[in-house]
């Protein structure tokens, strides 16, 4: 990744926004297990089939997970093991910076900002 231009570090923000999502990191945190069918992945997460297939199609455009067809039935995995790798340095980093990122004003999420301001 070249960091001389602000333009170089546009696949990196497309990446990031991609994680930027508690669903699809839900979705990748499962699927770090192993392959998983769509209806396996609404029941254990508690969530629509609508849902679970839009956040799923966003992953496989970004290149982050495939599927393979079994039948009548597709079987979803991770195929960019890097990606855990990733995963486990962000989870190093909020330990590292406790609640900073929770309480952040503009990414952190709406109420731990409000629940911070009314302490």
């Amino acid at each position: 990744m070249t960091m001389s231009s602000p333009l170089g570090l546009e696949p990196a923000a497309a990446l990031f926004r991609s994680l930027g999502d508690p669903t699809r990191l839900a979705l990748l945190r499962r699927l770090a297990s192993g392959e998983a069918r769509v209806v396996d992945l609404t029941g254990e997460l508690g969530l629509a089939q609508s849902t679970v297939s839009k956040h799923l199609a966003c992953l496989r455009g970004c290149g982050l997970i495939d599927y393979r067809v079994e039948g009548r039935q597709s079987f979803y995995a991770l195929i960019r093991p890097e990606l855990l790798d990733l995963l486990r340095s962000a989870e190093q980093v909020l330990a590292a910076t406790g609640e900073a990122v929770a309480l952040c004003p503009v990414y952190g999420a709406p109420t731990a900002a409000r629940a911070g301001a009314s302490a």
